[in-house]
Formats: structure tokens, C-alpha cells, sequence
């Protein structure tokens, strides 16, 4: 991990994430959605601050809720996400020309770095909000039997 993504890591108070980098919940609205797809409801959104160093990837999971990613610095970051339609993985890069982008509520997506890069600082904006019991990682077996022909993506976001 380089230096500058270390002192930001100090900096911004990231802790390790499960699903790989390091984050912090940066807002949590006070409102909550009632509802039965979200027992207990959920707040209206949550935004957290994202950092992905060198040699560090998302590992492939999925939430309940649309994610918006923003770009911040660093990168470039590359967001994959399973599509069961064409069981391709597609790729789409944050930084440079796009700031941000949405993965709809129930894709299986990850991320990696592009190339050249240390690190990625971004943010993220879920509604309605996140909670970790909405969160599920990837199973290599069953993304693989599902998705066959992103094997090559799904291995490496499944370490």
C-alpha cells in the first residue's frame, strides 16, 4: 500500500471493510422507510467514504438498494458487475470522464483499480439506506455455475 493512500486512510478514520478497502459512514438520514422488502425499514440513505488501495479489490457482493458511486480522487476505479442477461461482466470505469455511476439494487458487483493506479478514493450513496444485514457476499461456486462466462473476473474478485 503506497503512502498516500495510507495517510488518507489515517486521515479520513477508514476501518477495514468486509468486502475489501476501507471505509466510514459519513451520513445516515434520520427519516425511515417502512416496508416489507426492508424489515425493520431502513433509513432514507446512507453515504460512506470508500478507499481502495493497490493490490486490494471489492470482492463481488450485492445489497438490497441502488448504490451510487462518486469519484473523489486517485483511480482510476473500475466497477464490475455481473449481468444476468448476457452472463458478461461489465466493466465501468469512474474517474477521467465518469464521476459517477449507479449499480442497481440486487447485481452482484465488485471493483478494482485501473491500471496505474495507487489507489481510489470514492463515495458512496445508498437509498434506501444501507444496513450490513441487506449485504451478501459472493460465493465463487455458485457465481461461477451462474455466471460462466465472467470466470476470469469472478476469480479475481473472489479471492
Amino acid at each position: 500500500m503506497t503512502g498516500s493512500a495510507k495517510r488518507l486512510i489515517r486521515l479520513l478514520r477508514l476501518k477495514p471493510h468486509p468486502e475489501g478497502g476501507f471505509f466510514r459512514e459519513t451520513y445516515r438520514a434520520a427519516g425511515r422507510i417502512p416496508g416489507r422488502k426492508f424489515p425493520g425499514g431502513r433509513s432514507y440513505s446512507t453515504a460512506i467514504l470508500f478507499l481502495l488501495p493497490k493490490g486490494r479489490v471489492s470482492r463481488l457482493h450485492r445489497i438490497k438498494s441502488d448504490e451510487l458511486w462518486h469519484f473523489y480522487s486517485g483511480g482510476p476505479l473500475i466497477v464490475v458487475e455481473l449481468d444476468p442477461a448476457s452472463g458478461r461482466a461489465h466493466r465501468t470505469a469512474l474517474g477521467g470522464r465518469r464521476f459517477q455511476y449507479v449499480v442497481k439494487a440486487g447485481t452482484w458487483f465488485g471493483a478494482c483499480l485501473g491500471p496505474g493506479a495507487d489507489y481510489a478514493l470514492v463515495g458512496c450513496t445508498v437509498a434506501p439506506g444501507f444496513e450490513f444485514m441487506d449485504f451478501e457476499m459472493g460465493r465463487r461456486e455458485g457465481l461461477l455455475r451462474r455466471f460462466p462466462k465472467s470466470r476470469g473476473m469472478i476469480e479475481r474478485l473472489l479471492l
